[in-house]
């Protein structure tokens, strides 16, 4: 995997209640890997743990990254970690990485933002803008809570609908669902509930599945029964509490799994899986992936009756 980079806290506020950005920089001044609309990063912290947070600022030679934390209080403390570094503390991060990248074939993007979702739609704004490229914005939020939605305003004018409640959201985009131009793609970002409920509308409107692109933004918990994993190739087997994920076991077993979101959407820690039943939990997979069950996400997804035989 590449190095991480090490960077400064140049600068941080608070965009309202519960959601404070922060400015990285290095510390030396040189420029930061480029990345595409909708990329992010993870953050180191603690004892081997990593958050990820997509870029929000323009991506194109960046002298610094920008990104947007939501305060979990029932987190696994990253978010807290975060709300209090100060400035001038100094921190590790991936280099960049896209994974929910605009599809520059497209002739028109629907962009829609539940919450703190609004982060990589904010880049892929700039993407539009830059380029010239026709979209629209919907962004769901509740009345207490707006992160970027001044900024998304003053970028977007009257292509920006904002909403605070389901029955609004639904009366703006379902007939857009139904009623966009041929050739649009449609990007959706925000709670799992919410990215599920648009897949299913959106595949009742006919939506080919390669013209839906989704990230979500899940709760890094473990939740669930304790289970085991055989490491066919290791020999060895291991024990996943109830409180904790296979991912995190298998990096205190020094396993050596490859990682970066750790919150089932990047796709970097699939394992091969060669026997038991698998709880999916990631957004990832494609269903038919799913129902082979011959691969799972080691960062969210677990055993759904006991014990995986991974290829590991």
């Amino acid at each position: 995997m590449p190095a991480d980079l090490e960077l400064v806290v140049a600068a941080a506020r608070m965009l309202c209640a519960d959601v404070r950005e922060l400015e990285l920089r290095d510390p030396a001044g040189a420029p930061l890997p480029a990345f595409p609309p909708g990329g992010h990063i993870a953050v180191a912290w603690g004892r081997g743990l990593r958050n990820s947070y997509s870029l929000t600022g323009p991506g194109e030679a960046p002298s610094r990254y920008t990104i947007s934390v939501r305060l979990d209080p029932a987190g696994r403390g990253g978010s807290r970690w975060l709300h209090r570094l100060p400035v001038g503390a100094r921190l590790r991060v991936s280099p960049p990485r896209g994974d929910f990248a605009p599809v520059a074939r497209a002739h028109h993007h629907l962009l829609l933002a539940g919450g703190i979702g609004v982060t990589p739609i904010l880049s892929h704004v700039r993407a539009a803008l830059r380029w010239d490229r026709s979209f629209r914005v919907v962004y769901v939020h509740r009345p207490e809570s707006a992160p970027h939605a001044a900024e998304l305003a003053g970028m977007c004018g009257d292509r920006l609908t904002r909403v605070t409640s389901r029955e609004r959201f639904w009366d703006t985009v379902g007939p857009l669902l139904r009623d966009s131009p041929l050739g649009t793609h449609l990007y959706v970002c925000g709670p799992e509930p919410m990215i599920e409920a648009v897949r299913r509308a959106a595949d009742a409107a006919g939506w080919p599945g390669e013209r839906v692109h989704t990230e979500a933004f899940l709760p890094v918990t473990a939740g669930g029964a304790p289970f085991t994993a055989h490491l066919r190739r290791r020999g060895t087997t291991v024990r996943v509490p109830a409180d904790a994920g296979l991912l995190d076991v298998l990096d205190a077993h020094g396993a050596g799994v490859p990682s970066l979101c750790r919150r089932g959407v990047c796709g970097e820690c699939r394992l091969p899986v060669r026997a038991g039943a698998i709880d999916h939990r990631d957004s990832y997979l494609t269903d038919d992936e799913r129902a082979a069950g011959d691969s799972m996400m080691a960062c969210v997804s677990r055993a759904a009756a006991g014990h995986l035989e991974l290829d590991l």
